[in-house]
């Protein structure tokens, strides 16, 4: 006699297969209907926990990782970029150079594709089973600051130095008081061979001693995010490309008189 589902799913979550459990009455009814050996059911048994497993963990750190917005690959205008070409992206998407703990530095104007590229690399990470953090460099500043009398600061601080790959958006994007300026360089120096960086900024590496008001303290910070880099230039007369496609509120709107 065939034992009941209610039996069998019981024993499912004891063994922590809790979503197989849920979907354990659909899997035998299709093996029975489709006559699967028990090798081909224990195979799809398996693979559908390992499938939820998946999906749970890359929401999990889809949350984690904080993206201002789930900018993919499947939007972005390659061939509007002039910082990269298809042969350079592809070799960005094998990934090998965060396991290599690589900085990518990416450097131009406002609007014309800093942050989405660097979000949809964080995003195709996450999706290879990377923990990534995404954070503008201000945030940044704020954690450092705060994480050690505000919770939410601190798990914020957790979370990034966990990362596999850092992305620090608009750096160098305003100028920073001293104790500001070495606790960045502090981060650092602590994340440096623990974690790959993607840096977007509209300032070139060379100017951003003025903005850390320490010429000592940049060089210390930029010995080690250049040691291991590459730098991405968008060119400065290249065309906003969020401004190009920008929504308007009355375009192709008719108006009554």
């Amino acid at each position: 006699m065939s034992q009941p589902y209610e039996s069998l799913q019981e024993k499912c979550r004891t063994l922590r297969l809790a979503e197989t459990a849920k979907e354990l009455p659909s899997l035998l009814r299709e093996a029975e209907a489709k006559g699967w050996t028990y090798h081909e059911f224990i195979h799809e048994f398996l693979s559908h926990e390992m499938r939820c497993r998946e999906k749970k963990n890359s929401e999990r750190l889809m949350k984690w990782a904080e993206f201002p917005e789930a900018l993919t690959f499947e939007n972005f205008r390659l061939e509007e970029q002039s910082a990269i070409g298809e042969k350079q992206l592809n070799i960005l998407k094998q990934l090998s150079w965060v396991d290599e703990y690589f900085t990518l530095i990416m450097m131009g104007p406002t609007g014309v594709g800093k942050t989405h590229l660097s979000t949809a690399l964080g995003i195709h990470a996450i999706e290879r089973g990377y923990q990534v953090s995404f954070i503008s460099m201000d945030r940044l500043i704020y954690v450092l600051k705060s994480r050690e009398y505000i919770s939410r600061s601190k798990t914020r601080y957790n979370r990034i130095i966990k990362s596999d790959l850092i992305i620090i958006d608009d750096v160098m994007y305003m100028a920073y008081e001293p104790q500001d300026a070495h606790l960045f360089f502090q981060f650092i120096y602590e994340m440096y061979d623990k974690a790959a960086f993607i840096l977007t900024s509209n300032k070139g590496p060379g100017e951003w001693g003025k903005f850390l008001g320490d010429t000592t303290l940049t060089t210390a910070i930029l010995d080690r995010l250049l040691h291991r880099s590459e730098i991405l230039t968008f060119s400065e007369e290249q065309d906003s490309i969020r401004m190009k496609y920008r929504k308007a509120l009355f375009d192709n709107q008719s108006v009554e008189s």
